[in-house]
């Protein structure tokens, strides 16, 4: 059997939903093949539970001693959203101890996890994105800088970041000040982007052997103004519908543009592309290289309405970085 480490966890506000989407892996991995070991990650503290005993991580080989016995792993499955396991600093960390890992490499990882720069990158490949402005520091000016360069209504969120932790929707001037505190208590930069109306489409990718599979395109219907962390994660707050309600034309297109991208931004595992699409265009929102797997993830329902279960969609995950047919 493969000594499988899941990570979840993490540093960001994003915590509590690494935490569960760590469970549900570990509840449908195939234990037939797989042994899994799920380590939380928090900090400095590493660690592997068994009831109300812990067992701390040695770093300097990623193993574990339970008892008289030492576990080293054949392969890691990060389920940590945001910081460190989506941003590369683990992926960096794992590639020096010469340990297989479940997403995008060190490089991927931290240009993706920047909203800017990846959009910048996107944008070369000729994918539409919303007009936006980065900023590293707070300060007065950027209010007017925004209202003078930017429409409302605008987004302005954390750049480094995920499940809309620190983001707001602006539709009025006076809302902007507050909007920015919020968002730079989570993070040292901040991006703002003009609202673009329309819906909201997502794509799952992956590879399965030399195949680059792109699951069925979603739409997120949100109850809330927009798509924002309670209507992500509050149960009856939105639904999503899979596959979307889109011609096939405008499926398979927004499948060819997720296809390009993970090729082009050199991605491994699963990775998610959110997009608005307005009648006419596809604008690119982000890229989640460490997507949710928790029960109410988009993903696990993707592979689902492909004809993939959990289990199998875990095992792929697992088989494509160790070169195993599935």
């Amino acid at each position: 059997m493969l000594n499988v480490a899941i990570v979840a966890g993490g540093d960001s506000g994003e915590y509590g939903i690494s935490m569960k989407s760590g469970k549900q892996v570990e509840l449908n991995i195939d234990r037939e093949i797989f042994r899994p070991f799920l380590i939380e990650i928090k900090g400095k503290s590493w660690n592997y539970r068994i009831g109300f005993n812990k067992f701390p991580v040695d770093k300097n080989d990623f193993s574990l001693t339970i008892g008289k016995r030492k576990i080293r792993f054949d392969i890691v499955f990060i389920a940590i959203h945001g910081t460190p396991g989506e941003n590369g600093k683990l992926q960096g960390y794992f590639d020096m101890l010469g340990i297989p890992y479940t997403s995008c490499d060190a490089t991927t990882s931290a240009l993706t996890f920047n909203k800017s720069f990846c959009k910048n990158i996107v944008s070369a490949y000729g994918i539409k994105t919303a007009k936006s402005l980065h900023f590293f520091h707070q300060d007065e000016d950027n209010a007017k800088r925004i209202l003078s360069e930017l429409s409302l209504p605008v987004f302005v969120k954390p750049n480094n970041g995920g499940s809309s932790v620190g983001m707001s929707r602006v539709n009025l001037k006076k809302e902007l000040p507050p909007a920015l505190a919020k968002a730079f208590h989570e993070d040292t930069e901040i991006l703002v982007e003009e609202f673009i109306g329309g819906r909201e489409l997502t794509c799952g990718v992956l590879r399965s052997g030399n195949e680059l599979i792109a699951f069925p395109v979603t739409e997120i219907i949100s109850k809330k103004e927009y798509f924002d962390y309670e209507a992500k994660y509050k149960k009856g707050m939105a639904s999503e519908v899979v596959p979307a309600d889109l011609p096939k034309k405008l499926s398979g297109h927004c499948q060819d543009i997720s296809r390009l991208l993970y090729e082009k931004l050199n991605c491994k595992g699963v990775v998610r592309f959110d997009y608005i699409f307005t009648g006419e265009d596809f604008y690119f929102l982000e890229v989640n290289t460490v997507p949710g797997m928790s029960s109410a993830s988009i993903v696990p329902k993707m592979a689902q309405a492909y004809g993939w279960s959990f289990k199998y969609l875990i095992t792929t995950l697992i088989y494509q970085e160790l070169k195993i047919k599935n």
